[in-house]
């Protein structure tokens, strides 16, 4: 494939995504999945799960570091510039509109309604991304304490009010992996 039509799909994929995708960047974590792994086979499972990871990491939302990585990874600097304006696009119209009309817009309650409805959906998002990347994880014991601690400290934390970001989960898992690294690699060098 050219690299115009490379980046021509990349932008309407990413169009694609960015309209139907509601709840934000963890919600498309699964649209994202599904169209570059699964269907166009353009990112391999484990490289997805670093552009996850990586997008995670780095300051911004989700949903923009996602798509910037893919679109360089798929097309350099102008697959990059038309992935993120490609998934920004739809819900900057969407909120751009809807400010637009914003008191008439809430006084209806059919529209509360749709957004009850959405909100169920993008549990569902959420989760079915967090099984799938589950799912393709290497399942080590380190990686195993990690995800059940983590998620431990996450429920007690919700449940007594205590405020944790989620910034700090991801530092101190990235430390304890370094962390293990190194005594694995200094064990490693020990061995005649």
């Amino acid at each position: 494939m050219s690299r115009k039509k490379t980046i021509l799909s990349l932008f309407l994929t990413m169009l694609k995504i960015g309209a139907f995708t509601f709840g934000g960047g963890y919600a498309m974590i699964s649209l994202l999945q599904n169209e570059f792994v699964s269907r166009k086979k353009w990112l391999k499972e484990d490289e997805f799960l670093d552009v996850v990871a990586i997008a995670e990491s780095t300051p911004g939302p989700i949903a923009i570091n996602s798509s910037t990585y893919i679109g360089y990874r798929m097309a350099g600097f102008w697959g990059s510039f038309f992935a993120t304006l490609a998934v920004c696009i739809p819900s900057f119209t969407i909120i751009f509109t809807i400010s637009l009309f914003f008191d008439r817009f809430l006084k209806f309650t059919f529209v509360g309604n749709a957004f009850k409805g959405i909100q169920a959906c993008v549990v569902y998002l959420i989760l079915s991304a967090g099984i799938k990347m589950f799912k393709s994880l290497k399942k080590d014991l380190l990686g195993l304490v990690i995800l059940g601690v983590t998620v431990l400290c996450m429920v007690l934390f919700s449940i007594f009010s205590v405020r944790f970001s989620a910034v700090f989960y991801i530092l101190i898992s990235g430390v304890i992996g370094l962390f293990a690294y190194l005594v694995r690699k200094a064990k490693k060098e020990d061995q005649p």
